[in-house]
């Protein structure tokens, strides 16, 4: 039987940790493994327990989600833990310094239970998740701030149809709505991607936007 995903809460809400253990402890693939009020807590929790994921709130007492965030999970950090950072506060400086932090996702706490549940799968299995909301958002928002690296296209080491996908990924469309701008399989999808990723040395959909903008590729 495989060992369920364990994840670590950290919301200085009592009431909100409760609400997320509840959806998450009923799920059989899926087990809290311990939970704490302040980011530093976090920090120190995390190092100990060793979690698969960390459900990371913003705005907390003593440390706050960016900065525990840039510790568990950001440039740097030997053993980096995934992080999902999950807010009330749909706010784009939030979600931009989240994922330069390191964070793994970022999602809404209005989101649907079946969407957290998603979330947490998907940043435990090394994929990047943000919130449908956002994500228009935030490539719209901050790509301009991205400064384009030297050299072309031409130098990046893909071929056309992989530039072709590491473009859709990069304007913020999911597997199943880049399979059918291309007319080709999810499956097929998943294996460009993973493709990208290896070629080009980067973690996960959330590096590729930023490769993206930083090379031109879009604008």
């Amino acid at each position: 039987m495989t060992a369920p995903i364990r994840v670590l809460l950290c919301d200085d809400q009592i009431l909100v940790r409760t609400g997320l253990a509840t959806i998450i402890d009923a799920q059989p693939d899926l087990e809290v493994a311990g939970e704490c009020g302040d980011g530093q807590s976090g920090v120190d929790l995390a190092g100990r327990l060793r979690p698969d994921v960390v459900l990371m709130d913003i705005r907390m007492p003593v440390l706050d989600g960016i900065e525990a965030t840039r510790l568990l999970a950001g440039a740097g950090v030997p053993h980096p833990v995934k992080v999902l950072v999950v807010t009330t506060f749909n706010l784009d400086k939030y979600v931009y310094e989240a994922l330069r932090a390191g964070a793994s996702g970022f999602l809404l706490k209005d989101a649907p239970p079946a969407q957290l549940l998603h979330g947490i799968r998907t940043v435990a299995m090394g994929a990047s998740l943000l919130d449908p909301e956002v994500t228009r958002q935030l490539v719209g928002k901050y790509a301009a701030r991205i400064r384009p690296a030297k050299g072309t296209p031409h130098d990046i080491p893909l071929t056309p149809r992989e530039l072709e996908v590491l473009r859709l990924i990069a304007t913020g469309l999911s597997n199943s709505e880049i399979a059918g701008t291309l007319v080709i399989s999810q499956e097929t999808v998943k294996t460009f991607v993973s493709r990208i990723l290896a070629k080009l040395g980067l973690r996960d959909r959330v590096q590729v936007v930023i490769y993206a903008y930083r090379q031109g590729l879009v604008t």
